[in-house]
């Protein structure tokens, strides 16, 4: 029985995968019909009944707009914004003239500037920008697009400004916080090596270390060190973001010490140093929308009490779901990313020079871009709000127990990664397994926060080979149609973070409870 329980609970996920790799179909409506197959089978067969199944979908879409589509819409907006008054063209000249060696402008800005875009806003976005800023300042394009989806792996979990965690916290009913300082935990060693893999492949092979060695140790260390710092101490918004900056400064600083002249066989065509320089001025000016929403979110972390605990009042809590055991909603409306990030973007495109009819236009378009987004974070939610409160993820989590044991921590990670490869992103994986994890982790005695830190690792490592990743990044060096091309250089280092995360989860289950 516990069996066909489980055969019949994984149908709306074995229709996902079907529908998403093999019919090809557009995310919003593959996650619309995975709803739709899961309310059949709630009702049907779990016996829910269809007034709860009904308030439970309401959940699962009001949790989704609020916070999780708010802030993807806000950093995406910000993003647009300084794209449109020209600043992030300013940027991309800073940053590409630093220096002619390969390596080092990868690490600058496949790494830092990437997790930095990650940390902002996620979604594809801290892949097709470094991928084709690389490319077009000379890198092979498909050694580009390899390296930023491999780096890209493990800051997806504190991506857009923590809102898979955020997330993986509403699912798992496990602090944001405690999530946040496990997985900074789970994912040091593979956020380490991550660096000197990427410069491998821009390089050719391990011999690009050489005479890269310490300027790719300086960058990897000065993102882990205060990534770690900030996830153990903040939480789940800010580690990406210091991170990066943090890396962003001391490689520039390391690569005028340590890479005066680099190996001509890792130099590029040098830059034209007047048009990469920019007045002190002008460079603020172009940054003034990300230095603000630092700046914003920290101040409102909880690092500065005083004014996190004015602003945290103003909030309405409540439940949403009819039956018994209904998780409580609490909806921030100024204490919130989105919000802040929306904010500090319109001081930021005033700055830069944009008109209130400008932020408008350029809002209207970002929403008409991602109308689809919306509808699949909000299916895909109130899929995993139905799948728990009926009882089809205990069932799942059940049957795991039973079959894998102890031995459980081993594939954890890889759940994961299949969640993150079939909806190419680490917030739907985490709706999508994070009950599943907490709920077996529980049914075998294990840290439920550990188990799924385990998950949102593994989300981010699927997104490595993720249809919708890969083909983002094609598109960032005008290579579509290559896709089969660059997945098939993907799956070694699939498979290698896949091993070694889940030897460290097992590991891990040894000496953390």
């Amino acid at each position: 029985m516990l069996f066909l329980k489980f055969l019949i609970a994984i149908l709306p996920i074995i229709w996902l995968i079907v529908g998403l790799s093999k019919l090809k179909m557009q995310g919003y409506k593959a996650c619309a019909i995975t709803l739709g197959i899961t309310l059949v089978l709630a009702i049907g067969f779990w016996k829910l009944n269809a007034v709860y199944a009904a308030s439970a979908v309401l959940e699962g879409v009001l949790n989704a707009l609020w916070p999780i589509c708010l802030v993807i819409v806000a950093a995406l907006f910000a993003y647009n914004l300084t794209l449109r008054t020209g600043a992030m063209d300013s940027i991309k000249r800073m940053l590409a003239g630093v220096s002619t060696d390969k390596r080092v402008l990868a690490l600058i800005i496949g790494w830092g500037f990437g997790c930095f875009m990650e940390g902002m806003a996620g979604f594809g976005t801290a892949v097709a920008i470094p991928a084709s800023m690389l490319a077009g300042i000379g890198l092979n394009p498909f050694a580009a697009v390899i390296a930023c989806l491999v780096v890209n792996s493990t800051p997806t979990a504190f991506g857009s400004v923590g809102i898979p965690l955020v997330t993986l916290s509403s699912v798992t009913g496990v602090d944001s916080g405690t999530l946040a300082a496990n997985t900074a935990i789970i994912e040091a060693i593979l956020t380490f090596i991550s660096p000197f893999i990427m410069v491998c492949i821009v390089g050719g092979g391990i011999k690009a270390l050489r005479g890269a060695f310490a300027i790719t140790l300086v960058s990897a260390l000065s993102f882990v060190l205060p990534w770690y710092a900030t996830a153990t101490v903040v939480g789940a918004e800010l580690p990406n973001i210091v991170g990066s900056i943090c890396c962003m400064i001391f490689t520039v600083v390391a690569a005028r010490i340590l890479n005066k002249k680099p190996q001509d066989e890792y130099c590029i065509e040098a830059q034209d140093k007047g048009e990469a320089s920019l007045s002190l001025g002008k460079g603020l000016q172009a940054w003034s929308t990300f230095i603000l929403i630092f700046i914003m979110l920290m101040a409102t972390s909880t690092l500065f009490p005083a004014i996190n605990h004015l602003i945290a009042k103003y909030k309405t809590v409540m439940v949403v779901y009819a039956g018994e055991g209904g998780n409580k909603l609490s909806f921030s409306w100024i204490n919130t990313p989105g919000v802040i990030i929306f904010v500090a973007a319109i001081i930021g495109g005033f700055i830069q020079g944009a008109k209130i009819s400008t932020m408008l236009d350029v809002l209207v378009s970002t929403l008409k871009a991602n109308w689809k987004t919306i509808v699949t974070i909000c299916s895909v939610l109130a899929t995993a709000k139905v799948m728990g409160y009926s009882g089809m993820i205990s069932d799942i989590a059940s049957f795991l127990v039973v079959t894998t044991g102890g031995a459980y921590p081993l594939i954890s990670p890889l759940i994961g990664a299949i969640g993150g490869f079939v909806t190419g992103s680490g917030t739907s994986t985490c709706v999508l397994f994070g009950g599943l994890q907490a709920e077996t982790a529980r049914s075998l005695g294990l840290p439920e926060a550990w188990m799924a830190a385990a998950n949102v690792l593994g989300g981010g490592i699927g997104k490595m080979i993720s249809p919708q990743g890969i083909a983002i990044g094609a598109s960032a060096i005008s290579q579509s149609g290559s896709e089969s091309k660059i997945l098939g250089s993907m799956f070694k280092y699939f498979i290698l973070y896949v091993v070694v995360s889940g030897i460290v989860c097992y590991l891990g289950t040894l000496f953390i409870r």
